[in-house]
């Protein structure tokens, strides 16, 4: 038989019980502290239509939107029929095949809209294939789903209406440390209330999680009010999308690079000194403040950012351990935050984000019900492990499942362990009996390498005497205590 090659999907990993024991330590840390907010929990499909996704991320974010091709529905082989004569078409008009894929085609270049367009019967296929054949895609983050589903169900919801949501995501990205294809998020939202409250909330949410995690981290905070008032004073409004993608990239590019962006978007030389100069503020949150208002002047969307951010800041945290910043570098490039909004990164590591978010105050309108205003963060659950991974913050008991393992003597002392083993699990201790007679070597090695810390040795002498030699496999010790003793031993 050939060997066949087996692989996953780039940019998607299989989690062994280790790993997932880790992130289950992370996602009930964070599970836990949401309803200790009051938070409740929610769940939306893997897949949305497509329009639901489409527009809401930017022109950056659409492009990383994974579309599904419906492949259960009849029309997918006429659809094949009309995309095979259009590469056909194409063949004839460029003398070769062109390297087109139908998630490509779907995206349609102006040539291709021009050549459908020229032709009813291709233009009316095209209309089809593309809502009936890919009018479904994998979910990019979890707050979009959110505001469907409050929109869908805004008559039954009491308002404000608090939620989380721990499920997988996915974006077409290029694969690289801390960054997946498919990946958890854990997002908390507050919808249905204006007050800056919901902001310290989640601040204080944030700030409650690390400390529980042990990562030190910088909670920053920035207001699009203020990037507002910076694109006024830039050449207009109509400038905040170009200016805030741009911004949002000074991490990675550099400040030349920019500024060479900003330039190639159109804005002007004066114009590229104030963002500058905006971008080089420095100083406690005081100053940051001070240096601000000095920018912006009077402008009013400026001034009620700078007022949340003060408001905001007189909150105390929960936490010393990670001090909320004010970052005005920070500009979140998604098009739906209006207000505040979170960045978080660890201290002790070169990582990119591990958790943000901001508010979004009519994200509701674009499913046909607005004035719905909102507020939420989220959690790079992969990231934070790869952080903990790397300090070692993982407490020792994360890595233990199987707590005793009872040695297997035979069908006799296999049927008396097992009445043990009853009362034990029923008092919440995870036990299990080895699967086989076996040479107390193979047993031993066994328990080794699933890192159970006890075993219980019950032959027959010991069944007949009613006790049993429990192992500290940690330490090497041992002790006889009764089958009675047994049942509340410390494990």
């Amino acid at each position: 038989m050939a060997k066949v090659s087996v692989s996953i999907p780039q940019g998607t990993r299989d989690f062994g019980p280790d790993v997932v024991r880790k992130r289950n330590y992370i996602f009930n840390t964070i599970k836990t502290v949401f309803e200790l907010y009051g938070f409740q929990p929610l769940e939306t499909p893997a897949m949305e239509n497509l329009d639901t996704l489409m527009g809401k991320y930017g022109e950056e974010g659409d492009k990383l939107i994974f579309r599904v091709l419906d492949s259960g529905n009849p029309f997918s082989n006429e659809f094949l029929k009309v995309f095979v004569k259009l590469i056909e078409i194409e063949k004839n008009r460029l003398g070769f095949a062109p390297s087109i894929d139908i998630f490509s085609f779907l995206q349609v270049d102006e040539h291709l809209n021009n050549l459908i367009n020229s032709d009813p019967f291709k233009k009316y296929y095209l209309n089809r294939i593309k809502n009936e054949v890919s009018g479904k895609a994998l979910k990019y983050d979890l707050t979009i789903p959110f505001a469907r589903y409050v929109a869908m169900n805004y008559g039954k919801l009491s308002f404000p209406f608090k939620r989380y949501q721990i499920q997988p995501v996915w974006r077409a990205d290029r694969p690289q440390k801390g960054r997946y294809r498919e990946f958890y998020q854990c997002d908390a939202d507050i919808v249905g209330s204006t007050s800056l409250l919901n902001e310290v909330e989640l601040a204080n949410i944030y700030a409650t999680v690390f400390e529980k995690l042990g990562i030190k981290v910088e909670i920053k905070i920035n207001s699009r009010k203020i990037l507002t008032a910076l694109a006024e004073i830039c050449g207009g409004a109509d400038k905040m999308l170009d200016i805030t993608i741009a911004i949002d990239k000074l991490d990675k590019i550099g400040l030349e690079k920019v500024k060479e962006e900003l330039l190639q978007k159109g804005l002007t030389k004066d114009q590229i000194i104030v963002i500058e100069k905006y971008l080089s503020i420095e100083g406690s949150n005081e100053e940051k403040l001070l240096q601000i208002k000095n920018i912006i002047g009077n402008n009013e969307s400026g001034s009620k950012g700078t007022s949340e951010l003060e408001y905001i800041l007189n909150f105390p945290l929960t936490t010393h351990r990670s001090p909320l910043t004010i970052d005005f570098t920070l500009a979140r490039g998604l098009n739906y935050y209006t207000g505040i909004i979170f960045e978080v990164k660890a201290k002790d590591v070169q990582m990119g984000s591990i958790g943000g978010g901001g508010r979004y105050d009519d994200l509701t309108g674009l499913f046909g019900v607005p004035n719905i205003p909102g507020v939420g963060i989220s959690f790079g659950v992969d990231r934070i492990y790869d952080v903990m991974e790397e300090l070692k913050l993982f407490p020792e008991q994360v890595h233990t499942g199987t707590q005793v393992l009872f040695f297997n003597f035979g069908d006799v002392e296999s049927k008396a362990a097992f009445n043990i083993m009853h009362q034990l699990r029923t008092n919440n201790v995870r036990c299990e009996l080895y699967h086989e007679p076996a040479k107390f070597d193979k047993q031993f090695k066994y328990a080794e390498k699933k890192n159970i810390p006890f075993a219980v040795i019950m032959g027959s002498k010991e069944i007949e005497e009613k006790n049993c030699v429990v192992k500290d496999l940690r330490i090497g010790g041992q002790q006889t205590i009764s089958l009675n003793d047994l049942l509340n031993y410390k494990f």
